[in-house]
């Protein structure tokens, strides 16, 4: 197993479970110090000891990231309590959907508020600091909703094309200070979450993907630890699908 990324601190936002923790555990593998953030500590902490009981090194710091002095805690505290930060997987997120008509101001904000906002808040100080480092690894997860838009997803998938165009944007503004910027468009990913579709459902999309199957958290963790090590030094505002050949 390569160690490509030891000695390297990571934040993963989201990361108790899902797809956050597939790239959590990855990040760790690969030899990353990585900190688990999210709102439920509870599962924070679970996740983080899951990391240690398979030998990676890991920590939790509670966030909610739609708060800039949160985002901005997050930041400080994992390069007060680690002495650096590498790596920023700007992971959580969260669904209110509705059709459009339907849609109310509500949760119009609030998957705004923690699916681009959010992304912003950690972005911002994490530039701060890797630019005065002149090293890092921004790494966003966005939708393929951003380009096809959603049925009942309105503020979702303009979220998630802010997330792209903000991804764009900071890799243009930081590539001179050696601070890479990219973002992933997971396909149909075999979490909790999605395990509680109807099992029509479930099948209609699997018949999507040319490859025959629904992906797993660890599949967009071993893209991202790509994007994160040296090897990928030389690639940034990139959007890399990881979703085994979906058409949607």
């Amino acid at each position: 197993m390569s160690r490509d990324l030891e000695n390297k601190i990571a934040i993963v936002t989201g990361a108790a479970r899902g797809i956050g923790f597939g790239i959590a555990g990855k990040l760790a593998e690969k030899g990353a110090t990585v900190v688990i953030s999210d709102v439920n500590e509870e599962n924070a902490r679970q996740a983080a000891d899951k990391i240690k009981d398979m030998g990676g090194k890991a920590t939790y710091i509670l966030a909610d990231v739609s708060d800039f002095d949160q985002a901005h805690n997050l930041i400080q505290s994992t390069i007060e309590q680690q002495g650096d930060l590498h790596i920023l997987v700007n992971n959580a997120g969260i669904n209110r959907d509705m059709m459009l008509h339907k849609m109310t101001k509500e949760s119009w904000d609030a998957v705004i508020a923690v699916n681009l906002t959010g992304v912003f808040n950690c972005m911002q100080p994490a530039a701060v600091h890797m630019r005065e480092k002149e090293y890092g690894r921004i790494i966003n997860i966005s939708s393929a909703s951003y380009l096809n838009g959603n049925i009942g997803q309105a503020n979702y998938s303009a979220a998630k094309a802010g997330v792209i165009a903000l991804t764009r944007t900071a890799a243009k503004e930081l590539g001179k200070k050696n601070v890479t910027v990219n973002a992933i468009v997971p396909g149909f990913i075999d979490t909790e979450m999605t395990r509680g579709v109807p099992e029509k459902a479930w099948d209609i999309m699997v018949s999507k993907i040319s490859m025959g199957r629904a992906g797993k958290p660890e599949d967009i963790g071993n893209m991202i630890a790509f994007l994160a090590s040296d090897e990928a030094s030389y690639i940034t505002q990139g959007i890399f699908e990881v979703g085994g050949g979906m058409v949607l």
